[in-house]
């Protein structure tokens, strides 16, 4: 009888032990909290943000019970999309997920921006200083830190320079000419003609010399940087100080200096249509070492950066680039988990071992002034190394422009891009037709200028 007793005792014992090994496995299951994310940079299987996540995931999130799961690799636009179709409850749209990378656009276009966490809620002012300031400006919307910087880019000049040295030995142009706008513009007209007589067999085939990827950022940051209002009430403020600016792109792509074309700046640059552009530091991830020419001959090239120029007599204002983290309110303790996700993100050290792989910018001062230092000296890449260089100057001597948070800014971006290369191409291709008659060319150049601002107003008011 008493072997029976001890027998059961024992059984007893052992099946109140599974059962608490089996509530506390559960319990620490239940305690793992689990975040959806949508992100931007690079592809599903490829992208340099997987193995941050995994190092998360196996470090700091195992410690504090938070699991980091990305549901989708995709751009801006689409999860732009994406998200209103699921706040929407769209039928066929996909679950929101936790966390997801865009710019303040997409908060602008949410029915209720409440919905989405006020960072400051978990973030004190004292680790807010640490970031550059413009950069919380940018995220925040309608008084709420709502987008949450953790690589940003910004606006760069990239050079083919070994196109620009045969340029140069020609012309006497130097790199410093690139500095202000008013030498890209003189140096388009000059290489457009120095292009066409290089082939004196073939008559108007000047080359461009120059492209923008973000006609709407020169405009804006143009005017804004000579210390005038760019924006009136919900669209453009045309006065002389936009005319100033206008007129000086027109003028040189009216004469055949600057590629007027749609699409991303990257590609003239790689078939040496064009031989400067300024487009976003992510891009270099798209400049080639080569340019492949319309006879499909190519030839190896060397591509250096430099800071985005500005007018001789402006301010050295840049526009910043680059979305940022925005996370759905739900419980504390996912939104406190999310926030633990970015401040670890955004560690100095750990955020330039990221940003230098993608081509973007880190987003805390002690980032900028400690650690991409000494990261860019480490870079094996002459062409990742010129651009760092470049973007170490750019944080150093510059303003980084923050547009307003306007509801027509998306508009009036698509309808500038779109109706000032219209109008301007048509002006150009004018005075292509007009000039060999015309009394005095420089005279018509102002004329078409003036007649293609005048149309393009129209279309943007």
């Amino acid at each position: 009888m008493c072997g029976r007793r001890t027998c059961a005792a024992v059984l007893g014992f052992l099946l109140l032990l599974s059962g608490f090994i089996v509530f506390q496995s559960c319990r620490r299951r239940k305690e793992t909290v689990t975040l959806s994310v949508w992100h931007v940079y690079g592809g599903q299987t490829d992208s340099p943000l997987s193995p941050l996540i995994e190092e998360f995931n196996a470090t700091e999130g195992k410690k504090r019970g938070i699991h980091i799961r990305v549901v989708a690799v995709s751009n801006t636009n689409t999860i732009h999309e994406e998200i209103l179709s699921a706040i929407r409850q769209e039928p066929g749209a996909p679950s929101a997920p936790d966390l997801f990378v865009s710019y303040p656009k997409t908060v602008l276009a949410l029915p209720d921006p409440s919905v989405l966490v006020d960072y400051r809620d978990y973030f004190s002012e004292e680790e807010l200083k640490r970031y550059i300031p413009e950069f919380i400006e940018e995220g925040t919307v309608d008084g709420r830190f709502v987008v949450f910087p953790v690589a940003k880019s910004t606006e760069i000049l990239f050079v083919n320079k070994t196109a620009f040295d045969a340029f140069s030995k020609d012309s006497g142009a130097t790199l410093e000419d690139l500095s202000s706008w008013e030498g890209i513009f003189r140096l388009s007209k000059l290489y457009h003609e120095w292009s066409d007589q290089r082939t004196p067999e073939k008559e108007g085939d000047g080359k461009c010399f120059f492209t923008h990827d973000y006609l709407f950022n020169y405009l804006q940051v143009g005017a804004e940087s000579l210390g005038a209002q760019f924006f009136e009430g919900d669209g453009i403020r045309f006065d002389e100080n936009f005319r100033r600016v206008w007129d000086a792109y027109a003028d040189a792509a009216i004469r055949g200096g600057i590629w007027l074309r749609e699409g991303y700046a990257t590609e003239p640059l790689r078939t040496g249509d064009v031989i400067v552009s300024v487009a976003s530091s992510a891009s270099v991830l798209y400049y080639k070492d080569e340019v492949t020419y319309e006879d499909n001959t190519s030839e190896p090239v060397e591509i250096i950066s430099r800071p985005c120029p500005v007018f001789s007599d402006g301010e050295k204002l840049v526009m910043q680039r680059g979305a940022g983290f925005c996370t759905f309110r739900s419980t504390k303790e996912r939104e406190k988990a999310a926030a633990h996700f970015l401040r670890w993100l955004t560690d100095p050290e750990r955020n330039v071992r990221f940003v230098t792989s993608v081509g973007y910018m880190p987003v805390t001062r002690e980032a900028f002034d400690k650690e991409l230092s000494a990261a860019v000296e480490k870079l094996s890449s002459p062409k990742y190394r010129s651009l760092y260089e470049a973007l170490l100057e750019t944080q150093r001597d510059y303003r980084f422009y923050t547009a307003p948070k306007l509801p027509s800014y998306l508009e009036l971006e698509m309808n500038t891009e779109k109706y000032m290369r219209s109008e301007l191409s048509r002006a150009e291709e004018q005075y292509r037709m007009k000039k060999e008659e015309a009394e005095d060319p420089e005279a018509l150049i102002g004329e078409l200028a003036e007649e293609a601002a005048d149309r393009f107003r129209k279309h943007v008011q």
